[in-house]
C-alpha cells in the first residue's frame, strides 16, 4: 500500500512536468513563420486555405510498453510511456495566430507532453 501511495504522489507531481506545450500556445503567438520553422523544424504537412497557412508536425512517441500497478479494492493504475501528437499551427500574414494539439498526447509527463519534442527549441531558447 505504501508503494501505491508513493507512486500516486509521484504521478501527481509529474502531471506538471512538461509545461512546454502549454507555454508554447501563448509564447509562440505572433512568431514569424520562418522563426517557427527554424525552431520547430520543417512541418510534415503545409496547406493554405482562406488566406491562412496551416502547418502540421506529426509525432509518434513510442515507449517500451507501460507500467501497471494494482492495489486492493480493485484500484489499478497504468502509466503509458508512448503518445502521439499533431502540432497544428495556423499562420496568418506570416505570423503564428494559433497553436493546437490533437491525438492521444498525454503521457506520464503530463497533458500534451508527447508534443514537447517539436516545441522545445521554440520555448526554451538555446543557451549561448
Amino acid at each position: 500500500m505504501k508503494k501505491f501511495l508513493l507512486l500516486g504522489i509521484l504521478c501527481l507531481g509529474c502531471e506538471g512536468c512538461s509545461t512546454i506545450p502549454a507555454e508554447a500556445q501563448h509564447d509562440l503567438l505572433g512568431l514569424s513563420r520562418s522563426d517557427l520553422v527554424a525552431c520547430a523544424g520543417v512541418p510534415d504537412q503545409d496547406e493554405t486555405r482562406d488566406d491562412q497557412e496551416v502547418l502540421v508536425w506529426k509525432i509518434e512517441k513510442s515507449g517500451r510498453g507501460s507500467f501497471s500497478i494494482s492495489a486492493p479494492l480493485d484500484i489499478s493504475m497504468t502509466i503509458n510511456t508512448s503518445g502521439a501528437c499533431h502540432v497544428i499551427a495556423s499562420v496568418r500574414d506570416g505570423k503564428v495566430a494559433r497553436l493546437a494539439y490533437t491525438g492521444p498526447s498525454s503521457t506520464w509527463q503530463g497533458k500534451d507532453a508527447a508534443c514537447e519534442p517539436v516545441l522545445r527549441a521554440c520555448v526554451i531558447p538555446a543557451v549561448k
